[in-house]
């Protein structure tokens, strides 16, 4: 019957979904709509009194000939990680050995040597070792190109991984749970994670397909759904509504909006509820939302066969050049057992190698991820003061603020600081307990011996996902792979119920080995809060190293640091303007981008005399900042500068080739200051350049400065005219702060700065008013909203209730200026301003191009 629904009255989203997949509205899909609404699912009743009797029993017959299942596919790892005449096994545990070698040169302990041998046994049962070698093949191609990488996840829950070079986290060191990783009971694939520095993982990505061919070799899949906006904006275009309708209906749905809700929405903008469209454009985007969009590529899960892919799975050339993708995503590949390697991207350690190749050219030396110095207590003094604005993982509003309360003071702390902002601690209710304990407000109690070994270095406090299990398996006696199970299951007890039989086999296991209900009940409680959110140790150990190294050089090196994370963007919560901000309030001296000096990329300069920079060399903004500048064209200005400087605007276009949008973007960017003057002047000269060939300017005399065609007269423009061009043309300014030019009105509209509100008593009633840079809604935090403003001075973090935000939604959500009245509340060094009132001053600042960074 050509089923394509499976009841009646979606028709109407179908047509509404051709006219999606056509590009056009509804009225123009024309017959490529449905011919009529019989293409349904239909009972075996209507289908008898719509066929003969014989072809519906030949139907029957000829589907139960169709009994293929997916389970008879087999799989088989490639070969080619193998020499030739050597097993899998033997190759695996030959560079086992030499890793032991290497990593442990005095020694291995005995503890480790029988770690070891577990899981090498276990591989070898399972038939995993050529996925161990074709990952340990990936990341030596890595190294040998110069290209930072690390293991994480639960691959760094083995020890084998740690002597393969995979992941860097010493099981020396961690209590791992090899189960986390690798279960016999479970058969499945086991599943590593390796980051690679996010601008050269392609190099990767395309060795992969080349020692494999593209018929062996192909990236995941992942099925997007629909979200409101896109919902909206899909099935608005679709009905009909202008261009205009749709942004401003988008623009005021957040994805936490509950559907039901779309109608109040749709009212306060103006839109009527009892209008044919409207109804229908609730209906259709209610039914839309987590219906599957479109198929993008995973992030970078690769699947690696020793036969053809296309004889296992549906494989299809990506949009991307030079990439092949399977139509299937993670969960499916799973379920059949397939192989997959996480090739992922990671920016910071695109930054963090940036900043030690800029700190060896600087100082001279040949320093390398393991040689940063271990400990350092000017590092973890920066740490506890939150002063953490570009750093890996701790530079987020939540992450800040705990900073202070938790003071980190050794690798350890950072493990469990990384570990206990997540959704799993605070909804098991743990985080206040740990910082309680820590600073010893309460006393620590174990409830036995045998769990004080389990959460003894958490101060009794379950923060880890291997902890609960280990609970699981100390208290309530499961094995290792039962308390695995245990912890996948809590993720689909989130979302189906039905967990029942586990509740009772792990109370009835602790009840008799003489734990009282009530510890195993809140035991169960906050298993669940770690059901989908919680974070292994390994997992954070990984991401505590990389912490570490980036703290460590913002401490010590602020400069580089800061060029380095120029040059990587995208990356991190914060804009190049907030993270200039950053370095100038820390000493730096940054210079504009400039024609004369500035190279594609951010660079340090040598300090010029009398420079009083406390962080050492300036640093010089890049052509990579001006916005509509490319990268060709940036090549061309620096190679032909190299061979003599630049008279003017028509030299320049000239020589480097340049076209007059790009002569347009440079002048609004003010990098012509140095040949054409201020920007109005560049502006000017811009305009009166011609792009010619070379031959017609041979021996043509050029007018230098004080020329004829200089002698115009043309007015600066203002500092506020800069401003907005500042941020229009690079996304940031090196002068005044926008908030200090306006700092006259807001005194007198009774607003302080953000240095004052900390002189402020706790209680005091005050207002606040600063760029947004950021707007965050985390889970865990019952639908309260946290917004950090900037102004001259730093930041003031604001929290909005729920019941403010709803009645202010639009100024909460849009305003780029934001005016705050609210209380002032302190714990300890971290401070917030609780909102009652918030008014949009945008206006203060009409012109300006700002951005935040919202809910991400």
């Amino acid at each position: 019957g050509d089923v394509q629904m499976h009841i009646r009255p979606r028709r109407m989203l179908h047509d509404v979904l051709a006219a999606i997949r056509h590009g056009c509205t509804l009225p123009e899909l024309g017959l490529r709509a449905l011919p009529s609404g019989e293409r349904h699912l239909r009972s075996n009743r209507r289908l008898g009194t719509l066929f003969r009797q014989e072809l519906l029993a030949e139907s029957v017959r000829i589907a139960r000939r169709c009994s293929f299942r997916l389970d008879q596919l087999r799989y088989q790892y490639p070969r080619e990680v193998v020499p030739e005449g050597v097993s899998s096994a033997a190759h695996l545990r030959a560079l086992t050995e030499a890793g032991i070698r290497q990593r442990w040169p005095a020694g291995i302990s005995r503890g480790l040597r029988r770690q070891i041998e577990h899981e090498l046994t276990l591989i070898s049962d399972l038939r995993y070792e050529s996925y161990f070698l074709t990952v340990h093949d990936i990341v030596q191609f890595a190294r040998s190109r110069n290209i930072l990488c690390q293991g994480r996840g639960s691959a760094a829950n083995s020890a084998v991984c740690y002597c393969l070079g995979i992941t860097a986290v010493d099981p020396a060191r961690q209590r791992m749970l090899f189960e986390r990783f690798i279960s016999r009971e479970r058969d499945e694939p086991p599943d590593i994670d390796v980051d690679f520095e996010h601008h050269r993982r392609e190099e990767v990505i395309q060795y992969i397909y080349r020692k494999y061919g593209r018929k062996r070799a192909a990236l995941a899949a992942t099925v997007i759904s629909y979200r409101p906006r896109s919902a909206i904006r899909d099935v608005g275009k679709a009905l009909g509504f202008s261009p205009g309708q749709i942004d401003q209906l988008a623009r005021n749905i957040a994805w936490w909006d509950d559907p039901d809700q779309f109608a109040q929405r749709l009212a306060e903008q103006g839109f009527t509820a009892d209008d044919l469209k409207v109804r229908q454009l609730l209906y259709l985007v209610h039914s839309l939302i987590g219906f599957p969009r479109h198929l993008s590529q995973h992030v970078g899960g690769f699947v690696i066969s020793e036969n053809t892919l296309a004889s296992l799975v549906p494989v299809e050339n990506a949009a991307m050049a030079e990439r092949t993708i399977i139509q299937w995503d993670k969960n499916d590949l799973e379920t059949l057992g397939l192989l997959k390697v996480d090739c992922l991207a990671l920016g910071m350690l695109s930054a963090i190698h940036r900043c030690l190749d800029l700190v060896n050219d600087l100082c001279g030396t040949g320093m390398g991820l393991a040689d940063v110095p271990a400990e350092d207590p000017a590092t973890y003094r920066m740490i506890q003061q939150a002063d953490t604005i570009g750093v890996f993982q701790i530079e987020s509003r939540a992450q800040m603020a705990m900073l202070p309360r938790l003071k980190p003071a050794c690798f350890y702390d950072l493990v469990i600081e990384v570990a206990i902002v997540r959704p799993g601690p605070i909804q098991g209710k743990m985080v206040h307990p740990y910082l309680q304990r820590r600073r010893g407000l309460e006393t620590v109690h174990y409830p036995s011996a045998a769990l004080q070994k389990v959460l003894q270095r958490t101060l009794g406090v379950p923060i880890f996902q291997e902890q609960v299990m280990q609970i699981a398996m100390v208290a309530a006696g499961f094995s290792g792979s039962e308390a695995d199970m245990l912890r996948r299951s809590m993720a689909a007890w989130a979302r189906r119920g039905g967990m029942e039989h586990m509740h009772r086999r792990l109370v009835n296991g602790m009840l008799e080995r003489g734990y009282d209900r009530a510890f195993a009940e809140q035991i169960f409680a906050q298993i669940k809060g770690f059901g989908e959110y919680g974070f292994p140790e390994s997992h954070a150990a990984s991401f505590a190293l990389l912490v570490y190294v980036s703290a460590w050089l913002k401490c010590h090196h602020p400069a580089a640091f800061t060029c380095a994370l120029l040059n990587s963007q995208p990356m991190g919560f914060y804009q190049p303007a907030q993270l200039v901000q950053d370095a100038r309030r820390h000493g730096v001296t940054v210079l504009p981008a400039d024609i004369r000096y500035s190279d594609w990329d951010c660079a340090l300069e040598p300090a010029a005399p009398g420079h009083t920079g406390s962080d050492g060399p300036p640093l010089r903004l890049g052509l990579r900042l001006v916005k509509g500048l490319g990268q060709l064209a940036a090549g061309r200005i620096t190679a032909a500068r190299a061979s003599r400087p630049f008279d003017n605007a028509q030299d320049l276009c000239t020589r480097a080739q340049l076209n007059q949008r790009e002569l347009a973007v440079l002048a609004e960017a003010a990098t012509l200051r140095g040949i054409a003057g201020h920007r109005h002047r560049a502006r000017w000269e811009v305009a009166a350049t011609e792009k010619q060939p070379d031959d017609l300017l041979k021996g043509v005399a050029r007018n230098d400065a004080a020329g004829k065609n200089q002698a115009v007269t043309i007015r600066p423009a203002s500092e506020t005219d800069d401003l907005r061009a500042d941020y229009a043309a690079t996304g940031l300014t090196l002068g005044r702060h926008p908030v200090a030019l306006i700092r006259g009105i807001l005194r007198q509209r009774r607003a302080s700065t953000a240095q004052q509100l900390l002189q402020l008593k706790p209680a005091t009633y005050t207002r606040a008013c600063g760029l947004v840079t950021m707007r965050q809604r985390p889970m865990t935090a019952n639908g309260t909203i946290f917004l950090t403003l900037e102004d001259e001075t730093g930041h003031v973090n604001v929290v909005v209730w729920q019941r403010l935000w709803e009645r202010q939604r639009s100024i909460v959500l849009n305003a780029s200026l934001l005016a705050v009245d609210g209380v002032m509340e302190s714990d300890g060094e971290v401070y917030h301003l609780i909102a009652r009132q918030v008014y949009d001053f945008s206006d203060l600042l009409k012109g300006l191009q700002t951005r935040s960074r919202d809910f991400c």
